[in-house]
């Protein structure tokens, strides 16, 4: 049977020159399809790529990945029954048996053409975050390349393999979970030679069902590195931590506490400004400033400090690589009325990022507004999650939007320890929080906006600053 891998290295054309090869991208939007394309058309629940071929041929892509023969002027080639024919013209429709295994098939033996070392990051938070401060640190030394967006499934993840080119020689991959053994078929793709833990958290608990489910699905990770390989893993996460003792790897540890390989201490945050604190190594220490939002990002900047160390980078090249701004992604400070500013954190939320975004909250001037909605998945705990989070924002926040049923709890209990009704307002919707925000913004208002991206709170942030 023939394969998509052996399509492309068959294919693909290195010139003498070092040109590019002729099939430049992969995709299965065909939206994004450029000329040299490889489109995968998927059948999906709602959209059926084999129904975009036609447009995706005319956009320029070489060939399309298909399920069933397609009508049109195109040389078809089933992949199932045949070879590759000596002669290959384009556009061309390649059929398999299934799309994804062959997208996946074809990232695999896509990877393995390349030396280039892989760093795989899971963990239940901070893992874009991670992602992109770390490839602004290995872009210092090394041709790194990462995923993009959140390509951090089985979909994704291949996608991102399929763009490595020669010329790569790290690539920071973030490898997220909805089922058990997804990670490990990542890593079977991936190969990651340095795993990267970043916490545990309740995440996922809905449908995992248990804590211990969630460590066995994210330590795929860790299980799947090579001996000469290195664990990244966070001291300061007894969850992390019992990671240790399931990897070949040599372990590398990173938190606050001074027992860890790499640590922190003497954080100040700077507000808008980032954070201050100083890393200490073996027998150095050194005060460093990143411009990134809260007191949780020094977990951030340890994290990609370790991969930096551990890869053989010097102190110069990492603190340049921190102290750029480009790694803030999704926790941002946006404009609002009246001269207020948005804290846009409206990506994701689980009970401990909702705690980190209350602290940089309560770092920052000005009169504090809290709009928070529901966080997802969190099955048995979600309601003592939410209010949890209630009594934090009861101290920290003059005012509290509640947004949303599980966002109801976090409003229930704010009121219940002691904050005055008129400053907390419970809403079920986006439209409804819009306006009471609007009757209760103030000039120099600092507003924090957060909840899991199912609530789609994105839209007050949208709202607010059309004015």
């Amino acid at each position: 049977m023939l394969t998509i891998g052996h399509f492309l290295e068959t294919y693909t054309d290195y010139q003498p020159t070092g040109a590019e090869p002729a099939v430049t991208t992969a995709v299965v939007d065909s939206r994004q399809v450029v000329p040299g394309s490889l489109f995968f058309a998927f059948d999906g629940e709602k959209v059926d790529g084999h129904d975009f071929v036609a447009d995706a041929f005319q956009k320029g892509a070489v060939a399309a990945v298909v399920e069933r023969p397609l009508p049109g002027d195109h040389l078809t080639i089933d992949t199932r029954t045949s070879q590759l024919p000596q002669t290959l013209s384009a556009p061309m429709t390649l059929v398999v048996e299934n799309t994804l295994t062959a997208l996946q098939q074809a990232a695999k033996a896509w990877r393995q053409r390349f030396s280039v070392h892989v760093v795989g990051i899971t963990g239940s938070v901070g893992k874009t975050s991670t992602k992109e401060l770390m490839h602004t640190v290995l872009s210092r030394r090394y041709r790194t390349l990462k995923s993009p967006g959140n390509y951090n499934n089985e979909i994704g993840l291949p996608l991102t393999l399929l763009a490595l080119q020669r010329h790569h020689q790290r690539a920071v991959l973030e490898m997220g979970m909805y089922v058990q053994g997804e990670i490990a078929l990542l890593c079977d793709l991936a190969q990651p030679h340095i795993g990267v833990v970043t916490m545990i958290g309740p995440v996922h608990l809905e449908r995992l069902g248990t804590m211990s489910a969630i460590v066995a699905a994210k330590q795929e990770l860790v299980e799947a590195l090579p001996a000469d390989g290195v664990a990244v893993l966070n001291r300061d996460d007894e969850l992390v931590m019992s990671m240790a003792d399931h990897t070949a790897a040599r372990v590398f540890t990173y938190g606050l506490d001074s027992r860890a390989d790499l640590w922190a201490d003497n954080i100040h945050s700077m507000g808008l400004e980032g954070v201050r604190f100083t890393l200490h190594h073996k027998q150095e220490a050194l005060s460093v400033q990143v411009p990134l939002l809260g007191r949780h990002n020094v977990h951030t900047a340890l994290r990609s400090t370790a991969v930096g160390l551990v890869d053989g980078m010097s102190w110069a090249e990492i603190v340049a690589g921190l102290g750029q701004t480009t790694a803030q992604l999704r926790l941002v400070a946006v404009p609002g009325p009246d001269g207020s500013i948005i804290i846009d954190d409206t990506y994701n939320a689980s009970p401990d990022s909702m705690m980190a975004a209350l602290n940089l909250l309560q770092d920052l001037d000005g009169r504090r507004l809290a709009v928070l909605g529901d966080m997802l998945e969190l099955g048995h705990v979600e309601e003592q999650s939410h209010r949890l989070v209630g009594r934090r924002a009861a101290v920290v926040a003059h005012t509290l939007i509640a947004v949303g049923k599980r966002g109801r709890w976090i409003g229930e209990e704010a009121l219940a320890v002691g904050m005055p009704p008129d400053r907390v307002a419970i809403v079920d919707d986006v439209e409804t929080a819009v306006a009471a925000l609007r009757e209760r913004i103030q000039p120099n208002d600092v507003i924090l906006v957060k909840a899991s991206w199912g609530m789609r709170l994105d839209r007050i942030v949208t709202a607010l600053g059309e004015g």
